[in-house]
């Protein structure tokens, strides 16, 4: 991994290099990084390492975001992921995006695969999440034979991909197929039917969605237990979302919506006070105004949040709402398709996903540390196989803008 800065560097030395950084440091509770005559007096008089530890952020997981952040922006020339000399016409197309949180750790091992299996011939793609699913729409514009689409795609959520009108498409046409070879399942995930019957999705992980509860902001009120709760009206302006975080948003609004109806979904916009970026999530309790009670984030960034604090992590009785992490291969080059599938559906990848990123792995031997009996909100597959979740998505936005009273979308 590329090791952009160390934890012995000071603030403005890091800001200086790596302007892109800045908007990090101000989201976690450093405004002073917002001024440049701030930046460059205060930034020179203190270190990274001591930054984190007055601030009580988690050293290993904020450098961890920086460097995505530096990946990201400089992706053109991102030395993380090893890519041929020239584009090979006839060889394999792998593209998609990975979740920002382990995206560098899984391209290391990817690259150490590449080398110890000789790999060669593979045109491969992989962003940051980050950047979103237009960076993948953008590319597969104009697209309509299956022949013109990428050999293999890795992506979340239930956007482009299952969308009918697009990628989606072509499930139709029988053109993937589920190459994952598991012949058991993780025991979290034993009886909750993740596997696509239809054959097309290989799910490889989750993204759960959860509360932080700001104990402070409580105001008398009982901490909430369950999207059900979050529904009452005692919530309507004190909740948290993460509208910018598509795939993991319109999950949620996928479920809302199939268990609590249009009701549901426009309740869940008079709960919204604003809109945050995890990573302004796990600091809003030291936000001047606009404090949220709850915020609804993906489970891994809890990791940032001090422990014996004012915030309080809960798992919803109801289940946490889960957003899938999957992949689509071809499957007319299924036979030269499938070490890479292995490679990204195996244990050791599965371990990344969930012991690095907290996105639990299907992979049967992965510990994922939850109780078996942890509750998960899916969404289901004869949902999403039976439906358009495009037109549906579009709907419960409206829904949702309509009934937001104040929020900052």
């Amino acid at each position: 991994m590329t090791e952009y800065i160390q934890a012995t560097d000071t603030l403005h030395s890091i800001a200086e290099r790596y302007p892109e950084t800045v908007a990090v440091f101000i989201s976690n509770g450093f405004p002073q990084m917002e001024d440049v005559t701030q930046r460059e007096q205060f930034g020179k008089m203190i270190t990274l390492d001591a930054a984190l530890a007055m601030k009580n952020l988690n050293r290993e997981t904020f450098i961890s975001l920086l460097h995505e952040v530096i990946s990201v922006e400089r992706n053109s020339a991102d030395p993380t992921l090893a890519r041929p000399e020239a584009i090979n016409e006839d060889g394999l197309n792998v593209v998609g995006l990975l979740p920002c949180p382990i995206r560098i750790p899984l391209l290391e091992q990817y690259n150490s695969f590449a080398k110890e299996t000789s790999l060669h011939g593979v045109n491969t793609e992989l962003k940051a999440a980050s950047v979103g699913t237009q960076w993948v729409a953008d590319n597969l514009a104009g697209i309509t034979s299956p022949e013109e689409l990428p050999d293999l795609f890795m992506s979340a959520g239930f956007d482009l991909f299952f969308d009918l009108e697009k990628i989606g498409c072509f499930r139709a046409q029988g053109v993937f197929a589920d190459l994952v070879q598991y012949t058991d399942e993780n025991p979290l995930f034993a009886g909750r039917d993740l596997r696509d019957p239809s054959g097309n999705y290989s799910l490889i992980s989750v993204v759960p969605a959860i509360f932080l509860v700001n104990t402070a902001e409580l105001e008398g009120r009982a901490i909430p237990r369950s999207w059900a709760d979050l529904l009452e009206p005692e919530w309507e302006r004190s909740v948290s979302l993460p509208v910018g975080d598509f795939d993991l948003f319109n999950a949620i609004l996928l479920n809302i919506h199939d268990r609590y109806g249009d009701e549901g979904v426009e309740k869940l916009g008079r709960s919204m006070l604003l809109s945050m970026h995890p990573a302004q999530m796990v600091k809003s309790n030291r936000m001047k105004q606009k404090r949220p009670a709850v915020t609804i984030m993906p489970y891994f960034f809890t990791k940032t949040a001090k422990e014996g604090g004012t915030m309080k992590p809960v798992w919803p009785e109801d289940g946490a709402i889960i957003s899938p992490i999957f992949m689509l291969a071809k499957k007319k080059r299924g036979a030269e398709l499938q070490p890479i599938v292995d490679f990204f559906a195996s244990k050791a990848v599965g371990e990344t996903l969930s012991h690095q990123g907290l996105f639990p792995s299907l992979h049967p031997e992965v510990d994922n540390k939850l109780p078996a009996d942890a509750p998960m909100m899916w969404l289901g597959w004869d949902k999403i196989l039976k439906t358009d979740l495009s037109a549906e998505i579009a709907r419960c936005e409206e829904l949702f803008n309509r009934s937001v009273q104040g929020g900052d979308i």
